[in-house]
């Protein structure tokens, strides 16, 4: 069957049909996901009952997956780590808005998630395209911020917490207490050249060369404005579900709607590049 790509909003995101991917992916099939991906931001895929090796292999057909610096993987698969809320807990793990780890010099290119267990409503991931973040923007605005750097941090409040119940159960061992990077605030996407916001309210903690009380203002205004809901999408889950965004250019938000339930997704992380 040919691929069919359907778009669930305007802003970005599409679901992906006419592939079983438990048969392998051939070169010629990774490159129109590819395609359509860059394209679409975020793309989709329904009934994909993937176990760990197969899962394994998309990625590694999609990109190089990498190691998450703070939990260990699973078993015979450090690449792959466990994104779970358990019954008793109340705080989901990256529950904010986000860009997967910013705080690192080489940041992911991309992050592909596959859901295992599910609560029975709730638990949806929100999407953000940030190059109609960017484009949304005065040409005024624009200007100022080409040339600024962003201060990047894993150790924000606010997205600390969410890691506390995991860092219980499966913490890494020997992982530093802190990563700390900085980064263009407008980011050019190496392979289809759009400028995109790289500032994202989990990491970015300032901006470099300039005061707390100078940068804060400004910092808030982009958090507030990447997020509009016309440069977003939302994505209600089902088991064997996948979700694969391109890291660079958009950013998510898993909704924390499902309390005294279980919700375990497993999740690879792709290789990526130094912002410029």
């Amino acid at each position: 069957m040919a691929l069919q790509i359907k778009k669930i909003a305007g802003a970005l995101g599409a679901e992906i049909s006419g592939v079983n991917l438990s048969q392998g992916v051939s070169s010629d099939l990774a490159a129109e996901l590819r395609s359509a991906w860059l394209e679409n931001l975020v793309i989709f895929f329904r009934d994909q009952a993937l176990d760990l090796p197969q899962f394994l292999h998309l990625g590694r057909m999609l990109g190089e997956p990498v190691e998450y610096p703070f939990v260990n993987g699973m078993e015979g698969y450090p690449e792959i780590i466990e994104v779970k809320k358990l019954e008793h807990e109340t705080v989901n793990f990256g529950g904010v808005w986000h860009a997967d780890t910013t705080y690192l010099d080489i940041p992911p290119m991309g992050t592909m998630l596959i859901a295992r267990e599910l609560p029975p409503y709730g638990g949806d991931t929100m999407f953000a395209n940030q190059y109609l973040a960017y484009e949304g923007l005065s040409d005024t605005m624009q200007r100022l911020l080409v040339g600024l750097k962003g201060i990047s941090t894993s150790a924000k409040a606010d997205v600390s917490k969410t890691r506390e119940d995991r860092l219980k159960t499966d913490a890494k061992q020997g992982a530093k207490t802190e990563y700390q990077a900085i980064h263009p605030i407008v980011r050019t996407h190496p392979e289809t050249g759009r400028k995109a916001l790289y500032v994202n309210i989990a990491h970015t903690a300032g901006i470099e060369g300039m005061t707390e009380a100078e940068s804060t203002p400004l910092l808030n205004f982009l958090f507030a404005h990447q997020v509009k809901p016309e440069f977003t999408c939302r994505f209600n889950w089902r088991l064997n579900s996948i979700a694969f965004w391109d890291n660079r250019c958009a950013q998510h938000n898993p909704v924390n709607d499902y309390h005294g339930f279980r919700r375990i997704l497993h999740r690879i992380t792709l290789r990526g590049d130094r912002p410029v």
